[in-house]
């Protein structure tokens, strides 16, 4: 089988091509640098910006599966750069495949595309988590409606799926915990309101395992029920953020996170710092913003159950096995 994944050089992408190298499939990565992990894989690396039809096309040629894992991920930034590589990139990844005549595309998408302020989602499918029709930030707008191509796209020469993997973390991890152990160690770390609402998070070899379940559900069955259908990945475990945040952080040995700030404080806080950094010439993500204190503070936690009946995923590795793993990790460096 022949498979490429666009945005194979992060996180998540190195993770998969492995465990599709280990699945004897012959495997393209396309990003815009190329990674030394995947050339020891023997990955084939395409440097490519996805933005760019005519390269994005021709890196496509005689591909089966398309996993499309790129994305401008974060809580603040250029609304060109966002729209540029979450939706025109993931316009041109479908017309891509059309024109390749690719078969599958799996497309990782997230669960901020129902994220609905401070209104708590409990324990929802995909099917009863309704979409956001306002977003406080560019990173979930753009993302919905990327999503919303992939799904619309799904048809008898191209089968698709979205999956929406909730706060990917493990060894390797280069976004959620290296902010985390910043912001801890300079003492700018604060939990918003009371530290308990209850979160979703996903160890990566579980976000793999759900990628390839799709796959295997997807591919080789005409009409396959998950078809054309949105699906929250997660652990299954549910936990208070506050345990998530500090569980992170003693794998990490960094300090705890034990400041708590105001949601209706740090709201306020972000709408001002949203203001500053939109108007001055500021550096960098604003140490606050009114999408981040609402995801901090409001219960998200989401039902697998579609996931493992349609797709047949089972997370495997706990959240306990996977902090010892991390921990384990980071201790050989």
């Amino acid at each position: 089988m022949r498979a490429a994944v666009t945005g194979g050089g992060g996180f998540l992408g190195q993770a998969l091509c492995q465990a599709l190298v280990e699945r004897g499939h012959t495997v393209r990565s396309l990003a815009r640098g190329t990674y030394r992990p995947l050339a020891a894989l023997g990955v084939e690396q395409v440097q490519v910006d996805i933005s760019d039809f005519t390269g994005l096309a021709e890196a496509l040629r005689e591909v089966d599966v398309v996993f499309h894992v790129a994305a401008k991920a974060g809580i603040w930034g250029d609304f060109r750069d966002y729209f540029d590589t979450n939706v025109r990139g993931t316009r041109n990844v479908i017309a891509a495949c059309r024109l390749n005549r690719v078969r599958t595309l799996i497309h990782t998408s997230t669960p901020s595309v129902a994220h609905r302020g401070t209104i708590a989602v409990e324990g929802l499918s995909a099917e009863q988590a309704p979409l956001a029709t306002r977003f406080k930030a560019i990173y979930p707008a753009t993302k919905c409606v990327a999503e919303q191509a992939v799904l619309e796209a799904n048809g008898p020469e191209l089968a698709t799926v979205a999956l929406r993997p909730r706060l990917i973390w493990g060894p390797g991890d280069n976004h959620l915990l290296p902010r985390l152990v910043e912001r801890a160690r300079s003492g700018r770390l604060r939990l918003i309101g009371d530290g308990s609402a209850r979160i979703d998070t996903t160890y990566i070899d579980n976000a793999v395992a759900a990628h390839l379940a799709a796959f295997d559900a997807l591919h080789e069955r005409p009409g396959a029920r998950c078809a054309g259908k949105a699906y929250f990945i997660s652990n299954g475990e549910p936990k208070p953020v506050a345990d998530v945040i500090n569980s992170l952080l003693r794998a990490a040995g960094a300090p705890m996170a034990d400041r708590l700030m105001p949601f209706r404080l740090a709201w306020w806080m972000g709408a001002v710092c949203e203001r500053a950094w939109r108007w001055l010439p500021l550096s960098g993500e604003p140490p606050m913003t009114r999408f981040l204190a609402e995801q901090l503070s409001t219960p998200h936690w989401y039902d697998i159950g579609p996931a493992r009946a349609d797709l047949g995923y089972q997370p495997k590795v706990s959240f306990l096995e996977g902090l010892k793993r991390l921990g384990e990790s980071l201790r050989q460096g």
